[in-house]
């Protein structure tokens, strides 16, 4: 079957196709409909069916597979590395989900994971999913503040933790924030279970902080069974920027995630049971839950966690990992390769990679320059792709497992099965046609493994994603893009203040707020611009109410935004200055501040209301280059 061929059977009859990747999954009872989506946009996909994500991810291999390695967990930040069969992360999942069954998580009930790239950490998410409990990975990156916001949206009955991960051999504190952000919160968690790595001094809090070491100890031997939970059950919620100060929880399901990314493993990243799997990002993320954690292990793959650089201890490590575990497929996004890219290019050919089939990247634009230099180095396919938190998994992809595709540079491929993408006018909500500028939409319904809603605003959800374009119930990628005669797609940017740094999406909304609580802030304007190295970095404008521009004060507000934020949503560059540009009805102009960073033509100023201010933004940033 040919690639269109098996894109439009999913479209022109999506029961009937993801009826028969259901397959590829355990039920424990059958469901007894594909698709309920009589309450558009929300879709109930294999409505009656009972499964579970740690059934499907360990316990169905065990008699096939026991002995077979599940988890290989690599930290070049402490030189530790070990390995889990899938007997062993059965025992370890098992003693995990006791301890938060003892501390009474139940069905439903949330759990918070706030961990560094450790064993412990897939421990916690597969525990989570065994009890049917609903966990919430946040990123180790965000700081107190943005935590705390978290803890509040998704009231976790436990929290787990470590005292602190390591990056480029620096020591990242991990539960002197959390206990920050529990002060912060106004919902207080029952417990706090920590894992203690003895990288960093810490206090504990009586009867509510549990040392890890010594509760494991305690449930060495217990076997707790699976909860069968409904298709439609929540398996966790991942925070998300959104285009306000307050975090999205996208909220995804449990048996539609499965099948998705139990398809996925088999037509998109083309993986076999029994091979290696080598994802490169944290769990804290959309691609660190779908394919460190959950898709390899579903579809019966060795998977390794790293935690560290690409660059520690050389810049061969990845290739020395590939070689040494046969990885088959490998999985990171552009910005680790342009960080390898100005590295010695010897490191590419010292390794055996003959094992390897497939380089993925996603998570921001790849550029021509970086995907020719990889793939002469590594002499291997690189696979671009594109999809979202929100999504789950890829929603373009040059295609490999249905039919060999041709690469165009520049573009993340061709509609993924189950997607009915589409290219919309933003004001008309007209369909366009190739070569036309539009917003990527996707007609409903979502298929499954995308998100169901946002924790706890079901109105939210439609609204943010289902009202932008007048007339038309479409979902919003939020992404300018074009469409070329031979159905290829490419992503021409944002069409709101979310930006992507490094593959993380940030709210520049947030960054503002941070940056307005100074006490001397006046006015901010927080915009995106190109970086050659990360995709994207924020830059700040900032006018203070006493007119200074004194260093100090760049230097304050840079802590702020590390303390609330944590340093991923730190500027790149703060310029003081004395106005923003601004129409009329004093909307900031903030395609203008970006245009003038970059370097750009400003086009069409005509709504500025003072152009003079423009001239003086130039001159702040002429001052600094």
């Amino acid at each position: 079957m040919s690639y269109k061929e098996f894109h439009q059977s999913s479209i022109e009859n999506p029961e009937k196709f993801w009826d028969e990747q259901a397959k590829l999954i355990h039920w424990e009872k059958p469901y007894t409909e594909v698709l309920d989506y009589s309450n558009p946009p929300f879709a109930k996909w294999f409505k009656g069916g009972l499964t579970n994500l740690c059934y499907n991810a360990i316990d169905r291999h065990l008699a096939t597979r026991g002995d077979q390695i599940a988890l290989i967990v690599v930290s070049t930040e402490t030189d530790q590395e070990k390995t889990y069969t899938y007997k062993e992360l059965y025992t370890e999942v098992n003693r995990m989900a006791a301890i938060l069954k003892a501390n009474g998580v139940n069905k439903g009930d949330r759990v918070l994971v706030y961990m560094p790239m450790i064993a412990e950490a897939a421990f916690a998410m597969l525990a989570c999913a065994r009890l049917g409990a609903i966990h919430s990975v946040v990123f180790g990156g965000f700081a107190s503040h943005s935590l705390a916001t978290r803890i509040d949206d998704a009231e976790p009955v436990v929290i787990i933790t470590a005292e602190a991960g390591m990056r480029a051999g620096k020591t990242v504190p991990y539960k002197p924030l959390l206990d920050e952000a529990i002060e912060l919160a106004k919902y207080k968690p029952k417990k706090v279970l920590i894992v203690n790595r003895g990288l960093l001094a810490f206090t504990t809090v009586t009867g509510r902080d549990l040392d890890y070491a010594t509760e494991h100890q305690k449930h060495l031997d217990d076997k707790v069974p699976v909860e069968w939970v409904d298709a439609t059950h929540p398996s966790y919620i991942l925070y998300t920027s959104g285009t306000t100060g307050k975090p999205k929880g996208i909220q995804r399901d449990t048996g539609g995630h499965a099948v998705a990314l139990a398809a996925s493993m088999k037509y998109i990243f083309c993986g076999q049971p029994g091979e290696t799997m080598f994802t490169a990002s944290d769990v804290g993320w959309a691609v660190g839950h779908s394919y460190t954690i959950y898709g390899p292990l579903i579809n019966g793959m060795s998977s390794i966690m790293y935690e560290g650089t690409p660059l520690r201890p050389d810049p061969g490590i990845w290739w020395q990992l590939v070689e040494k575990y046969k990885v088959t497929v490998m999985f990171t996004a552009p910005t680790a390769i342009r960080v390898l890219k100005k590295q010695d290019p010897a490191y590419l050919s010292k390794y055996d990679l003959s094992s390897l089939r497939l380089l993925f990247l996603a998570g921001e634009p790849l550029d021509e320059p970086t995907a020719t230099w990889i793939h002469e180095g590594i002499k291997k396919p690189v696979v671009d792709n594109y999809w979202q938190t929100e999504t789950g998994w890829p929603m373009m992809a040059i295609q490999r497992g249905v039919e060999v595709m041709p690469h165009k540079f520049g573009s993340p491929g061709v509609p993924v099965f189950g997607y009915n993408l589409k290219l919309l006018d933003e004001s008309t909500g007209e369909e366009l046609g190739p070569d036309k500028k539009g917003v990527v939409v996707i007609e409903g319904p979502l298929p499954p493994g995308c998100m169901q809603t946002v924790w706890g605003d079901d109105q939210r959800f439609v609204s943010t994603y289902w009202e932008t374009v007048p007339g038309k119930m479409t979902y919003s990628t939020f992404d300018w893009g074009i469409k070329d005669k031979d159905g290829y797609f490419f992503i021409l940017g944002r069409t709101d203040d979310v930006i992507n740094v490094a593959g993380h999406r940030l709210g520049t909304r947030e960054i503002e707020e941070c940056l307005s609580s100074h006490t001397n802030v006046a006015e901010v304007a927080v915009v995106g611009i190109e970086d050659q190295l990360k995709g994207q970095v924020p830059i700040g404008f900032v006018v203070t109410k006493d007119g200074s521009n004194a260093p100090e004060i760049e230097s304050e507000l840079m802590k702020i935004v590390d303390a609330k934020l944590g340093a991923l949503a730190r500027p790149a560059k703060i310029y003081l200055v004395n106005l923003l540009p601004k129409t009329r009805s004093g909307k900031i102009v903030r395609r203008a501040l970006q245009a003038i960073s970059e370097g750009r033509e400003l086009g069409d100023i005509s709504t500025i209301e003072d152009k003079t201010v423009l001239d003086q933004i130039q001159e702040a940033i002429n001052q600094r280059r």
